[in-house]
């Protein structure tokens, strides 16, 4: 430790009024979850803002990596600055150490009671609408570590508790290379939450890490064809992910605006290459500000992204690029039109293939209006 490095405990003691925290990483990893009372000012902008120098400074990022060298560059231009020793995730890991046994119980009561119309109605209306789960079936509920995955295996359970029909459950969670500190908050996390996780490890993250082009999709890639695999060797018959409501809209314009197609995030998908296996989407219809408002009603903080080069790779630090500036313009276009997000999630509903030039059938075949036109 070096004497500008100031660790989490040092921070906790230290008069509000006298510091800045200052949290480096992008907006978007910042409005998942950051210390409280911080500012976000992302690395790329840093040496341009103007700080207080009547304050000490502190300085964080993901896991201390690369904050050191930034709280470097402050005091070099005069400020009293300093490093958060080991980030946010030294702050996360005891922050959840201080939340009580008795948090699962209060999270299931709420499930049941305040966030049942919000969050368990549209759960087990989408298995339902889109015939989701069936008697016996066998789900592997796949836990990234990020509040998403982390409501879906609470949701499962509290299905499970209505006992409308036998079906079981495996709360799987894959270690593609995780970081200690990722490996350790999800662990805390699911203890935290009274999730049973079954924990097995991969190497996908050093096998991407070298990759130039499109790492982040390989790896994917990879780490789907494991969930897969390691499903099928428990007796699973089907993997759950926690995509919701905004993903699957969000998915609708990208696939417009950047991929040159219609297409849509399915609730469902047959697996193609591990037979009788089948991908579900169960958070399909529950929207993603009432995940936040559940989140935050407990006081809960998860990761984001579990990639331990987030702090060093370019690609992963700009993760969400495309889908963050969609993110935007649905929020913009929202402001005029409180529709707007339901008429995208239609839109994919409501397709009339006697008004669109051209469209590919099941098996991949094109056919154009002109094919018929004359009949």
């Amino acid at each position: 430790m070096t004497e500008f490095e100031i660790t989490v405990e040092e921070l906790s003691q230290k008069d509000g009024d006298s510091f800045v925290t200052v949290d480096i990483r992008e907006n978007n990893a910042y409005l998942y979850g950051h210390i409280p009372g911080s500012i976000n000012i992302p690395s790329s902008e840093l040496p341009s803002v103007d700080l207080p120098k009547g304050k000490q400074i502190i300085v964080y990022c993901r896991t201390g990596n690369i904050s050191g060298e930034y709280a470097a560059m402050l005091r070099e231009k005069g400020y009293d600055a300093y490093d958060l020793k080991g980030g946010y995730y030294a702050w996360l890991t005891g922050h959840i150490d201080d939340l009580d046994a008795d948090t699962a119980k209060r999270i299931e009561d709420g499930l049941r009671k305040k966030f049942a119309k919000r969050l368990f109605t549209p759960f087990a209306k989408a298995i339902v609408q889109y015939d989701l789960l069936r008697p016996n079936d066998k789900v592997a509920v796949c836990i990234s570590g990020g509040k998403d995955s982390m409501l879906m295996a609470k949701l499962f359970q509290e299905l499970k508790r209505h006992d409308k029909f036998p079906f079981e459950l495996v709360f799987l969670v894959m270690d593609p290379g995780y970081s200690r500190e990722n490996r350790e908050i999800i662990e805390r996390n699911a203890r935290l939450l009274d999730i049973p996780i079954t924990v097995f490890e991969t190497d996908i993250f050093e096998n991407v890490f070298a990759i130039d082009k499109s790492p982040c999709y390989v790896c994917a890639r990879m780490r789907r064809g494991s969930l897969y695999s390691k499903a099928k060797e428990l007796g699973c018959n089907k993997i759950a992910l926690g995509h919701h409501y905004d993903d699957v809209i969000e998915t609708i314009l990208m696939g417009m605006l950047y991929g040159a197609q219609i297409q849509t995030m399915m609730p469902k998908l047959k697996s193609s290459n591990f037979e009788g296996m089948e991908l579900i989407r169960p958070m399909y219809l529950v929207r993603e500000k009432d995940i936040i408002a559940w989140r935050n009603e407990n006081k809960l903080q998860f990761i984001q992204c579990a990639c331990k080069f987030t702090d060093t790779c370019s690609t992963c630090g700009n993760t969400g690029g495309k889908r963050q500036r969609v993110k935007e313009l649905i929020r913009q276009l929202k402001q005029d039109d409180p529709q707007i997000e339901q008429n995208i999630f239609k839109s994919v509903e409501n397709v009339n293939l006697s008004t669109v030039i051209a469209y590919k059938d099941k098996s991949g075949t094109k056919h154009t209006f002109t094919d018929d036109y004359d009949e």
